[in-house]
């Protein structure tokens, strides 16, 4: 009698810990079911996976989408003249850096999709994208004079690259290690989280110039 109530106190135990393994594991997993799978939520402030990407790379890509709609906020209806702006002599227009946001995840691309050393660029991607990479003296003399349907479109053009070549990846990818990187030991992850989190750098200078665009309520103070 008592080896059989042992054997069943065994089998309780048992069956407990399997249970609430197993629902505690499913309730830490944001969207995930006991039963069935849902798709993701696409909306915009929802960060998580999307469907057709792995799950951390589609979490990467709703974070980019919601920074980059963050970031085009102010910029909004500009005409030519606020986009070519210069605050001082030393500084970089609106339209340069929006040019530079879509050079840097270029660059990023040839590095982490093709595999390439940082730097060894096409000669189209240096003609197209050098200077405002680089920003500075160069690009206030040469980026000048577009609209701003010219710098949403080159953005838009570099963004559905990434998308397009994020969809023949998968968390692997994402999370595989290079060494030699100047930061320190770096992951694709990190390189691209940089991606979006150097995009929101620029939006805090995106404000700083319009309120002092000509005409602003700064600009007449």
């Amino acid at each position: 009698m008592k080896k059989n109530n042992i054997a069943t106190r065994r089998d309780f135990i048992r069956s407990a810990a399997f249970i609430s393994t197993g629902t505690l594991g499913l309730s830490l997993i944001p969207g995930a079911s006991a039963t069935t799978s849902t798709r993701a939520d696409e909306r915009m402030n929802i960060i998580g996976p999307r469907d057709g990407f792995s799950p951390q790379i589609g979490t990467l890509l709703s974070m980019m989408t919601w920074m980059r709609h963050v970031i085009l906020m102010p910029v909004q209806g500009m005409s030519v003249e606020q986009l070519d702006f210069l605050v001082d002599e030393n500084s970089n227009s609106i339209g340069a850096m929006l040019l530079h946001l879509a050079a840097t995840e270029r660059f990023y691309q040839v590095h982490t999709f093709e595999r390439k050393e940082w730097g060894d660029w096409s000669d189209k991607d240096i003609s197209r994208f050098d200077i405002a990479m680089n920003l500075g003296e160069e690009a206030r003399k040469t980026i000048k004079g577009n609209n701003l349907d010219f710098y949403l479109s080159t953005l838009e053009e570099v963004r559905e690259t990434t998308i397009q070549e994020f969809k023949k990846r998968d968390d692997k990818w994402l999370m595989s290690v290079d060494e030699e990187w100047p930061w320190g030991p770096t992951n694709n992850y990190c390189k691209w989280f940089h991606v979006c989190e150097h995009e929101s750098n620029h939006n805090g200078q995106f404000k700083y110039i319009k309120a002092r665009l000509p005409g602003s309520k700064l600009s007449r103070g």
